[in-house]
């Protein structure tokens, strides 16, 4: 899907630096050349644009498989090809998706139909807490599904466990307030998070330095990639105080692995909602991405939520604080004491319609050290890392 939308992108580009209009009249351009009734007397030959297509995906995938075997990385997106991508209607095609998703399926249906989605995605429906797929109304239900209590045990020897079933994509250490999304392709911790209140304002500190309680810790971060097939439910990695929701807009470009490595700050771009808050060790934050059909994030105490609105002004975010909160059931939620939603270990905190990204960042000890692999697959509630005075990880 990847190389798909590089090829695709980068032929578009092309085409568009050679022309003098602006990204969204391109495509009507090129509609207008090609009717017939435009300065051209006839059609291109499809001939030709077939051998120019051909030959363009020909020396795509021929420059690809050749810095594959140099060992060099993927050259990144252009800004045009970033252009042109977001340009792409996913947000409606998501929105569409959502609808989709809620239509009930006839009963002599569902079966053959979540059939065929297990057999293509690998879902382990043995895990789900209803394996019967007739009960399933719709395709929404199914991604929803919940699992039996006793196939997620949460570590109880780590402090820092799995929020979600998925695929470990990166893990490490924030170094100059620039955090890693793969490998060798990063973005701002400052976009990500957005400004923060009540922290120091000194310009002579980093974004970084200044979300730290403490100049004894440090910053660290992990990135968890849902895959359609995987369990789509988010938990609570750590016992930990939510003070603050922060719901970006944005686009809905495809978190997949391979667009991740092509797209610089594809987190910062596509819409996302951050909780932010704080743990036994500081700052604490679990960010939900949204993706490609998957601009539905939901959260479980949070009923004012509401993602991939139609309209949206860009760069803009909305923050909600639930240290002082009105509504009674977030009341019950939360300790007035020191303030936020008190979650704990392993306790069922969101949801989406698809499989995304989560992304925490948090403040820990130095000797706080991840025992993971890149690239691994993880479940939730397996332990990620513990610090040295804890015990090895009981996954």
């Amino acid at each position: 899907m990847a190389a798909a939308l590089r090829s695709l992108c980068g032929w578009l580009s092309a085409r568009t630096c050679s022309s003098s209009l602006p990204v969204s009249d391109v495509w009507t351009n090129q509609l207008f050349l090609s009717s017939g009734r435009g300065f051209l007397s006839r059609p291109r030959p499809l001939p030709l644009l077939v051998v120019t297509g051909g030959g363009y995906l020909g020396y795509q995938h021929y420059r690809k498989k050749s810095q594959q075997e140099d060992g060099a990385p993927p050259p990144l997106a252009t800004s045009t090809q970033v252009a042109l991508y977001r340009s792409f209607p996913t947000r409606l095609l998501s929105r569409a998706w959502g609808r989709l998703n809620g239509v009930d399926l006839p009963t002599w249906l569902r079966k053959p139909f979540y059939s065929l989605y297990i057999w293509t995605f690998g879902v382990n429906m043995q895990e789900a807490a209803v394996e019967d797929l007739h009960h399933y109304r719709n395709l929404g239900e199914f991604f929803r599904r919940r699992l039996k209590p006793a196939v997620r045990p949460v570590c109880t020897s780590s402090c820092l466990t799995s929020p979600a079933d998925g695929r470990i994509l990166h893990f490490g250490l924030v170094k100059n307030s620039e955090v890693e999304q793969v490998k060798g392709v990063t973005y701002s911790l400052e976009d990500f998070l957005g400004p923060q209140q009540g922290r120091s304002t000194d310009s002579a500190e980093s974004f970084r330095d200044r979300l730290l309680t403490s100049p004894e810790n440090q910053l660290f971060h992990v990135v968890v990639y849902l895959a359609p097939g995987d369990y789509h439910c988010f938990h609570s990695p750590v016992d930990w105080r939510v003070q603050n929701r922060r719901h970006f807009p944005g686009s809905l470009m495809s978190v997949n692995p391979g667009v991740a490595r092509w797209i610089k700050e594809l987190f910062v771009l596509n819409e996302r909602v951050a909780l932010t808050g704080q743990w036994e060790h500081g700052f604490f934050s679990l960010t939900a991405v949204g993706a490609t059909n998957v601009g539905s994030i939901r959260v479980y105490f949070d009923q004012e939520l509401q993602t991939n609105s139609p309209r949206y002004n860009k760069g803009s975010f909305h923050d909600r604080s639930y240290v002082a909160v009105g509504d009674q059931a977030m009341k019950e939620a939360v300790s007035m004491a020191t303030g936020g939603v008190a979650l704990e270990k392993g306790e069922a905190l969101g949801e989406f319609n698809l499989g995304s990204t989560i992304v925490l960042l948090f403040e820990a000890p130095k000797d706080f050290s991840f025992s993971l692999q890149p690239g691994q697959r993880i479940r939730v509630g397996e332990g990620l890392g513990s610090t040295q005075g804890e015990g090895p990880d009981d996954h």
